[in-house]
């Protein structure tokens, strides 16, 4: 047992270093710092745990460190003021008048290609007491454990609207899984026709495949509740932006998050996270039906 708290001792330091090398690098200090920075801190954190005697006072010397790392961390702040691709430029909002949701900046571009678009946007109402269905998309790009997730609430005029959680990314700036832990992309719903979120993955974006789910045995009562969640949430963002996290604020989590309405919501399980798993889960809960699968 002394042997595995040593070990279990040893890894919980090393991940520790780990991260506050990694939230160093991608800090918003110019970049020598940066690289300077994380290299001193790795460097003067295993020298102190190793060699300072005694040993309570390397732990100190760690610690302290560790929560300057902290601090500048906590003060790395989220904005809606930057310079923003075209396709997350626009930020959604919505106007609520009793049973009336006017939804503003719904996205509907029409692509060439997955870069080469004409953007748009249109402003629409919905009724909340006309939405009937609520439907869950799994796009897989081809990693077994990990899909993006959407949503899409229906109505009984036929419209649909679509949702996709994901990183709000400046010009010229790609995704990486890595940084999408480090506070490096603020968080953006895309609040948009079916056409355009759909569309895009089924037609234009190579090596994706795309599942429809429809909910079922869940009240409308219940869709609703969430449905509005989802809106209060994105009028929240337009005056408080918040970090996208990979691990805990992303395009399947917040769907958790959003479904407190529901009594019989998930509770916590590891197919949330590997979230390729996820349609297991929902077939345990009976709350869909086997998939469609979209075709261009």
């Amino acid at each position: 047992m002394k042997a595995i708290g040593k070990i279990v001792f040893v890894l919980f330091h090393i991940s520790l270093v780990a991260w506050g090398c990694l939230a160093i690098y991608f800090s918003y200090l110019p970049v020598p710092l940066r690289y300077g920075g994380a290299g001193l801190f790795a460097v003067v954190s295993i020298a102190v745990l190793l060699l300072a005697r005694p040993k309570l006072k390397g732990a100190v010397i760690f610690w302290a460190m560790f929560a300057l790392v902290l601090l500048g961390w906590f003060s790395m702040k989220p904005s809606n003021h930057r310079d923003w691709q075209a396709d997350n430029a626009v930020l959604p909002y919505a106007e609520v008048n009793g049973d009336v949701i006017t939804i503003h900046n719904i996205r509907n571009f029409d692509y060439r290609s997955e870069t080469d678009y004409t953007i748009g946007y249109y402003d629409k109402s919905f009724t909340l007491s006309s939405l009937n269905s609520f439907d869950v998309f799994l796009c897989d790009w081809g990693l077994n454990a990990i899909v993006h997730t959407m949503v899409s609430f229906g109505f009984d005029n036929g419209s649909f609207l679509c949702i996709s959680i994901e990183t709000r990314k400046e010009k010229g700036e790609a995704y990486s899984t890595l940084k999408g832990f480090f506070r490096q992309y603020e968080q953006f719903y895309v609040v948009a026709d079916e056409r355009d979120l759909i569309r895009l993955r089924t037609n234009y974006r190579q090596g994706e495949t795309v599942y429809l789910y429809r909910i079922q045995d869940v009240s409308m009562a219940v869709v609703r509740q969430v449905f509005m969640d989802y809106i209060s949430y994105i009028n929240r963002l337009t005056e408080s932006p918040e970090w996208y996290n990979a691990l805990t604020g992303n395009c399947t989590t917040e769907i958790r998050g959003h479904t407190r309405p529901n009594p019989d919501r998930i509770n916590w399980d590891w197919r949330i996270l590997a979230n390729g798993y996820i349609d297991e889960l929902m077939y345990e809960k009976k709350w869909w039906t086997h998939p469609s699968r979209l075709q261009r």
